[in-house]
């Protein structure tokens, strides 16, 4: 019987070679799919819990395996345990690394630290609570990434893990600044979502530990004024301070002058021997204040270069999320209305605002990485480079600050990939100014 089964198969081959075809097609389509997880960036929602599951186990791992490093963490311990101890005069509150230099939110959250860490001593504990913190902002930050739809999800490996310098800043050095980007990317998030009192709350909160997020202000400030109007902007200006208020009362109540200058000097001289972005300079030039006002010069002249597109985009936002509300969901989705352009137009303001910032800013620290991580891909998407050149100027930035301790080359290579990225921003500023 198996001689004529065989026969009577070979008297057909059209159907096995059409069987064969199908299954050619088959597996074709679901490598197509798989592939789809890592470029389309509609399907970044999906490849993103991917990552966040890896971030943690990553985390564990870190913690476990490589050895803490202290800087920072007992310094502000010991801040706090003045505040705790009853101390409200902000220049007596001192650590190993010098007077208290953050606002009151740093105060108060690191003062629950303070307790949770049995003083600050279970520095394990501290660890794992930073490394919640680390997958809490990968989701804030991924939830953006999904929203805009600007950049294919295989780019999230890149703010996931492959940098140990971001992985350090977390879980190994317990710096400050990761909770004021939390909070920040919180902030936006809740813009997106057109929660501007929740955002602007979050907001201030986040300038309540730590200054630099300051640095989206620029913008910020362009799309209250372009979203709410006068009145309500001057609105959601005063919740800022208000919030700033609150939580610096009982300084300001006992030495406001002690308080306004500590937490928020901006004077504040930097150490040479930290610098990651002007090693190449000399240390007289480096702290001469001519340099810093040449910095300043340049950093508003290029905000002010900047902020008329910004205002065409916060227009643009303003009507297409008129449109997104007034719109049903099912004539939505029967106009193939793409809502992402409404997130690109409110986010491209803010995270070029804040790279401009720290280009132009009179020193980076190795903790201020994280001031413009995660935003960089996104940058990086903003110009019409080609992919492999993107890729390429994010791998340098990261080789240079992972650099230590910083060189005439890393720093040098650091203000050209930061120039390269401007250069492509501004290009296209310019060719959507002659399209229209």
């Amino acid at each position: 019987m198996a001689p004529r089964r065989e026969a009577r198969s070979n008297l057909n081959p059209g159907k096995s070679s059409k069987k064969t075809n199908k299954n050619w097609i088959g597996n074709h389509l679901q490598w197509q799919r798989i592939a789809s997880l890592l470029t389309d960036p509609k399907k970044l929602s999906l490849t993103a819990k991917l990552f966040v599951v890896l971030e943690i186990a990553l985390n564990v791992l870190i913690i476990e395996r490589v050895p803490y490093t202290e800087i920072d963490w007992r310094a502000y311990m010991q801040e706090v345990e003045g505040f705790l101890n009853g101390t409200l005069d902000y220049s007596k509150l001192r650590g190993d690394t010098g007077p208290l230099v953050y606002p009151a939110g740093f105060v108060y959250i690191f003062s629950g630290l303070y307790y949770i860490t049995s003083h600050g001593t279970s520095v394990r504990v501290a660890q794992y609570l930073f490394a919640a913190l680390y997958v809490v902002t990968l989701m804030l930050v991924f939830r953006i990434y999904a929203r805009t739809k600007k950049v294919p999800p295989y780019v999230l490996i890149l703010m996931c893990c492959t940098s140990y310098r971001i992985h350090s800043i977390f879980v190994l050095r317990l710096f400050n600044d990761p909770v004021a980007m939390a909070l920040l990317f919180a902030s936006v998030n809740a813009f997106l979502d057109s929660r501007w009192c929740l955002g602007s709350i979050l907001y201030s909160l986040a300038v309540s530990v730590k200054m630099n997020i300051l640095l989206f202000a620029p913008a910020l400030l362009i799309a209250y004024i372009c979203a709410l109007g006068t009145f309500k902007t001057l609105l959601h200006l005063s919740i800022c301070a208000l919030v700033q208020i609150i939580l610096g009362s009982p300084f300001l109540l006992d030495n406001p002058l002690a308080y306004v200058k500590g937490a928020f000097n901006l004077g504040r001289i930097f150490e040479f021997k930290w610098t990651v972005n002007w090693r190449f300079l000399s240390q007289e030039t480096f702290s001469h204040p001519y340099f810093h006002v040449l910095l300043l010069v340049l950093h508003v002249l290029t905000l002010f270069y900047c902020a008329p597109s910004w205002i065409t985009y916060m227009k643009s936002y303003v009507k297409l999320k008129r449109v997104e509300r007034d719109l049903k969901p099912q004539l939505r989705k029967k106009e193939k209305i793409d809502m992402c352009i409404t997130s690109q137009l409110f986010i491209y303001p803010l995270f070029v605002a804040n790279f401009i910032g720290i280009m132009f800013s009179r020193s980076l620290h190795y903790q201020f990485y994280i001031w413009y991580y995660h935003t960089l891909p996104y940058i990086a998407w903003c110009t019409d480079y080609k992919t492999v050149f993107k890729l390429t100027v994010l791998g340098v930035i990261e080789l240079c600050w992972n650099t230590y301790p910083s060189t005439v080359y890393s720093s040098a290579a650091l203000h050209i990939c930061h120039i390269v990225l401007l250069h492509g921003i501004l290009k296209n500023r310019s060719d959507s100014a002659k399209e229209k």
